[in-house]
């Protein structure tokens, strides 16, 4: 059905949920954004950010925004457990000749910049609130809310997360978040001057990383092989990272071990992931970022691709007035670009947790940065 100017919801506020309202409204549609925290907050330590994200904050509009308060470089640096120099990974300039290659921000801080973006472009921000119910049908969407408002709409995004009320409302099928046999430990510290772009000690099951996220800050990464998905009691952070840490004899390891306190913002997370079959949508409700694939961090990709998911949304919903046949053309676009990040992320993993073929990690790591560096 051919609709001129649709009126669509959001749901969630999350990156994906902002990116879509920055970019739906720039093109003129009404948005509404419902967010179900009242603070609007975004937990966490650092995220590393590769080039094609870099690429697409330049299309949103922060790009300048995020160069001013989180930090961009060239190459990962990967070193052994020692010290010794192994590799420096090439982080090709995808957002352009003088974009640096790669990053990292605070998360916090990206969401900052996503939420007044999004304010700026004009989207209605409901705090404090999510839907009720939910009824698509193939003209539209009714929806009623949790502050007692029902409205009805041209098209519903579901960009509510891992554990989506959205996906689990019109997809009571879609597989369940699955945990992958590894979690990642993060936590905030003072950067020392060596510190100017990512660097990796990769032992046998624990790989190290830091990661600069400002002028005066990085954030460290830890990630382990856990065979089971237990409760970590927070009271236990700092000393179980702590011994993580412990054997990897590289003088700047020990430094950065050294600076960890129990004020570092240390936050512990099993790492899970996704892939819902096709089709992500029903009706007028579809479904963008981790609400459909949910990826590990091992290609540093998941905030790219679920970014990605609504600039695409919003190219093809401007290409024409058919909402129907511009959805269909979404998940085309979209469908082998998330499958190969969250299915490659996935044997990363693998590999690392079975000590597999140190060939094949190169080769997909590879493989999979040249595929993400390819227009979207």
């Amino acid at each position: 059905m051919s609709i001129q100017q649709p009126k669509i919801l959001i749901i969630g506020g999350g990156f994906s949920g902002m990116s879509a309202a920055i970019e739906l409204r720039k093109r003129g549609h009404a948005v509404d954004l419902v967010e179900i925290d009242p603070g609007w907050r975004s937990y966490g330590a650092g995220i590393s950010l590769g080039g094609a994200t870099l690429r697409a904050f330049r299309q949103l509009g922060i790009l300048s925004q995020f160069l001013e308060v989180g930090h961009a470089s060239d190459g990962v640096e990967l070193l052994a457990p020692n010290g010794s120099s192994l590799a420096m990974l090439p982080t090709p300039r995808i957002a352009g000749p003088e974009v640096p290659g790669g990053g990292a921000i605070m998360r916090p801080v990206l969401a900052r910049l996503l939420a007044e973006a999004t304010r700026a472009a004009g989207a209605q921000v409901f705090l404090g609130c999510t839907f009720a119910d939910i009824r698509p049908d193939a003209e539209g969407v009714d929806v009623r809310f949790t502050d007692g408002r029902e409205l009805r709409y041209d098209l519903v995004i579901g960009a509510d997360g891992l554990y989506s009320k959205v996906r689990q409302a019109v997809f009571p099928q879609a597989p369940a978040p699955r945990y992958s046999g590894q979690a990642v430990w993060r936590a905030v510290l003072p950067r020392p001057d060596s510190v100017q772009h990512a660097m990796m000690w990769v032992g046998p099951r624990i790989k190290v990383g830091v990661n600069p996220v400002s002028k005066t800050e990085m954030y460290l990464f830890v990630t382990e092989d856990r065979e089971h998905n237990t409760h970590v009691p927070p009271a236990d952070f700092h000393r179980l990272l702590d011994t993580l840490l412990q054997p990897f004899s590289a003088p700047l390891v020990q430094q950065v071990r050294a600076l960890l306190t129990p004020e570092s913002q240390i936050v512990f997370r099993p790492l899970e992931g996704l892939l819902m079959p096709r089709p992500w949508h029903q009706g007028r409700v579809v479904l963008i970022g981790d609400t459909v694939h949910a990826t590990t961090p091992h290609l540093a990709s998941g905030a790219c691709i679920g970014i990605e998911d609504a600039l695409v949304l919003a190219e093809e919903l401007d290409a024409g007035n058919d909402i129907d046949a511009a959805l269909q053309r979404f998940e085309a676009r979209r469908w082998e670009r998330c499958r190969m990040v969250v299915e490659n992320s996935g044997r990363l993993g693998e590999i690392e947790i079975t000590g597999g073929d140190k060939a094949e990690h190169a080769r997909i790591m590879r493989d999979s940065l040249m595929s993400l560096a390819e227009p979207v």
